[in-house]
């Protein structure tokens, strides 16, 4: 008996420290598998939905600027992807050295048990005869010791059941484990295939990469042109919208002085209604909806360098989403159009207020709202254009508090 209680209690430490060793793999990773497997699925999606807009920018006819944006987005993309199955890969080896110690040690105990219930076999056949069981509590020098034989005949009976229980147990415990293993070093299998798939598919990409780049800069003064284009359409944009700052401005003090008080120290003086849709506008920040229902960000907020042009710097007010043919522009909020407008060159544009925040839809091919409308979250506001020359579909987004810019990427959120 003290044998086996030792045993159990030995074996108790060493699941302990399984059990601790598993919480730290998991720590370590900071993911579970069922994360990773979700950043899996998300990342994927964005692949395949840039494989198809990539497709939809080879139909031009030659080379553009935006198959290498795109193929660029791509490229990063897939590199996320192998990180994702190096960790999923990490976590597996992990899980497969933590289970293979757990059959060990459940091996050792089943083996332990099967000894001690043998034991206790061999010791009630020999001790089979009912006489030899009765002289042993007859022969007791009182009552209270013939009762305590009696108890631990019957304790002992009982041990034996649950030593019979245990060994099942045990071994239903172990059939699991082995189970649990094997399915692992499948997956392990099927991962580290998978992760020789892309890394091809990545050696591949950035060969087309190079590729492309070196056919754009052979077309370097038509990008030039095409830069001196863009940059025009942006200062006509951000003149546009800096008008519609200062109108606003400009009544906020005309009410101000008509009602003989100071003009207010903001540029929008809001309503308690509009407060309202200001403040859960800001709550919002990082969780906004997407405008467009599908789409990837291939040209961020603030200054960057051109894709292909070395030494040549871009700038950009907000952000590019590129999306498919025929996609919609939807409200990324409640609120109120306060112009809608066409930008020369640059299609057409539409500008909401959400209290003191203003978010501007701009190449835009139609527009389904007006001047004035209230609009509900993802409300569609037009439809995005698509440039027969290169194929692109673009819709570009800016984010204003007031007469500050902001990145529209922290406040929409992240694609899951």
């Amino acid at each position: 008996m003290v044998k086996i209680i030792l045993n159990n209690t030995m074996l108790k430490s060493r699941y302990l420290l399984l059990l601790i060793s598993a919480i730290i793999t998991i720590n370590v990773s900071g993911q579970t598998r069922e994360s990773l497997e979700r950043e899996r699925q998300r990342i994927q999606e964005q692949i395949s939905l840039t494989s198809r807009l990539l497709q939809e920018t080879k139909k031009s006819a030659e080379t553009n600027l935006n198959q290498l944006v795109i193929l660029n987005n791509q490229i990063t993309q897939r590199e996320e992807l192998l990180r994702n199955i190096n960790n999923k890969i990490t976590f597996i080896n992990r899980r497969i050295k933590n289970l293979t110690k757990e059959i060990e040690l459940l091996n050792t105990e089943l083996e332990e048990l099967k000894e001690s219930y043998a034991n206790m076999i061999r010791h009630a056949y020999k001790n089979r005869d009912a006489h030899n069981r009765l002289m042993f509590i007859f022969s007791a020098k009182d009552f209270n010791q013939a009762y305590m034989r009696i108890k631990y005949m019957q304790q002992y009976a009982h041990h034996r059941k649950l030593q019979a229980e245990k060994i099942e147990e045990t071994a239903k415990k172990l059939d699991k484990q082995v189970s649990e293993l094997e399915e692992n070093k499948n997956e392990q299998q099927e991962l580290l295939a998978e992760h020789q798939k892309e890394i091809k598919n990545l050696t591949l990409e950035k060969e087309e990469q190079n590729q492309t780049i070196q056919a754009l800069r052979n077309k370097e003064q038509s990008l030039l042109n095409q830069l001196n284009q863009h940059e025009k359409e942006a200062e006509q944009l951000t003149r546009a919208i800096q008008r519609i700052i200062e109108e606003e401005r400009r009544k906020a003090a005309e009410r101000a002085r008509a009602e003989g008080r100071e003009a207010p120290a903001t540029i929008f003086e809001l309503t308690p209604e509009e407060q309202i849709i200001s403040d859960n506008f800001y709550e919002n920040k990082g969780s906004l909806p997407w405008p467009s229902e599908r789409g990837i960000i291939t040209s961020r907020f603030g200054e960057q360098d051109h894709p292909v042009l070395p030494g040549i710097r871009i700038s950009n007010d907000g952000i590019n989403i590129s999306t498919t043919e025929g996609a919609k522009a939807r409200a990324v909020f409640e609120g109120t159009v306060v112009r809608v407008f066409s930008v020369p060159g640059g299609n057409n544009a539409a500008i909401v207020r959400h209290g003191e925040y203003l978010t501007v839809y701009s190449n835009l091919s139609e527009i389904t709202v007006r001047n004035g409308q209230r609009v509900n979250t993802r409300q569609e506001i037009g439809v995005i254009s698509t440039d027969p020359r290169d194929r692109k579909t673009v819709l570009h987004l800016q984010i204003w508090k007031g007469a500050e810019k902001l990145n529209p990427a922290e406040w929409i959120a992240r694609r899951q």
